[in-house]
């Protein structure tokens, strides 16, 4: 197949664009490189990209339309894989202006470009956070999701209602995935795991909020992979059964599903800090803090709809991908000191 890659020099980006190449796939990826964080990792992962023979990178944002719409004319897709967006919870409550761009105008950018250029299956990157105020665990898609804490959140849930109303009106297939909090080699430096790692290397306390009461269901990013590769070959279809008197909130009348992909089974923040420890052969300096705006207490994915349609289910355990990420972790920082002047 020849598939669009949004936000291939993303951590969950890069690593989707290396297995569908490796199964024969033509990739085009597309990034628009922005400083939310070192934009020298995303260089970094493109490079890992970069002599793959049946990939082509180009630096677009999908928030110029025009652009996105002349790249889907020239190069007539079959699949699309929608993970470039605005990421963090947190950077949401100062910069609430960036996620209206990216998350909003950006998602409904890719949606006209696959109505005006029809594909077979539009795949894109939600997120657990639509769970928001749920106190009923674990999550499930059949929930309902109408109390975001986020803006962040709250732009997920409304990528998911975008994408039905396409697929509704124009018979677009699109499936949500819902990721809970994705680790691993490449990964985001603003997410805690890499935080942590790289303060208790340098022997500086780590933030530990809500007094270290925070529960997350981890997940490797080969598990997110696998069903990102799965969920593509298996196009949206109506679900036979789906009740208007009692919608189901994961499937509709329409060619449109949304899935939980999470490792079914959270983590206590500590006992998360106490692997990395035992990873790296250091203890961490605790700096306890209160809970901060936007985030939850607990996340915890059903994933048996998932199993179902693809049957692909979650499958490293916490302490493996984290000595995986350690390792990772210990040679690029060696690399970037190397690389740097009078390294």
């Amino acid at each position: 197949m020849k598939v669009l890659v949004t936000g291939a020099a993303g951590f969950i980006g890069m690593h989707v664009v290396q297995r569908l190449v490796a199964r024969g796939d033509s990739v085009v990826g597309i990034d628009n490189l922005n400083a939310y964080y070192d934009p020298s990792l995303k260089q970094a992962r493109l490079a890992q990209l970069a002599g793959l023979a049946t990939f082509r990178f180009e630096r677009l944002d999908i928030v110029d339309g025009a652009a996105l719409d002349a790249l889907f004319a020239r190069e007539q897709f079959d699949r699309v894989v929608h993970l470039a967006a605005q990421a963090g919870v947190r950077y949401s409550i100062d910069n609430p202006l960036a996620y209206g761009d990216s998350n909003l105008r950006g998602f409904l950018n890719v949606l006209e470009a696959c109505r005006h250029h029809p594909v077979e299956h539009l795949v894109y990157a939600s997120s657990s956070s639509v769970y928001g105020g749920n106190a009923k665990m674990p999550f499930s898609e059949a929930d309902s999701v109408d109390h975001p804490v986020s803006l962040y959140a709250a732009t997920k849930k409304a990528n998911e209602l975008m994408a039905h109303t396409y697929s509704h009106l124009y018979g677009i297939p699109t499936t949500g995935l819902r990721f809970f909090t994705v680790y691993g080699p490449w990964g985001r430096p603003d997410m805690a795991y890499f935080s942590f790692t790289r303060d208790i290397l340098e022997g500086k306390p780590i933030a530990v909020y809500n007094d270290g009461k925070m529960m997350r269901d981890f997940t490797y990013i080969d598990d997110i992979v696998d069903g990102v590769a799965a969920v593509l070959d298996k196009p949206a279809t109506p679900d036979p059964e789906f009740e208007p008197l009692a919608p189901n909130p994961g499937t509709s009348h329409a060619p449109y599903r949304v899935f939980n992909i999470g490792n079914q089974g959270p983590v206590a923040l500590g006992d998360f800090i106490s692997t990395i420890e035992d990873a790296l052969g250091v203890t961490a300096i605790r700096d306890y803090k209160p809970m901060q705006p936007g985030d939850v207490v607990a996340t915890h994915a059903d994933v048996s709809a998932l199993h179902r349609w693809t049957g692909v289910s979650p499958r490293t355990p916490l302490a493996t991908g984290i000595r995986h990420f350690v390792a990772w972790y210990r040679d690029y920082r060696q690399d970037r000191k190397t690389a740097a002047p009078g390294g």
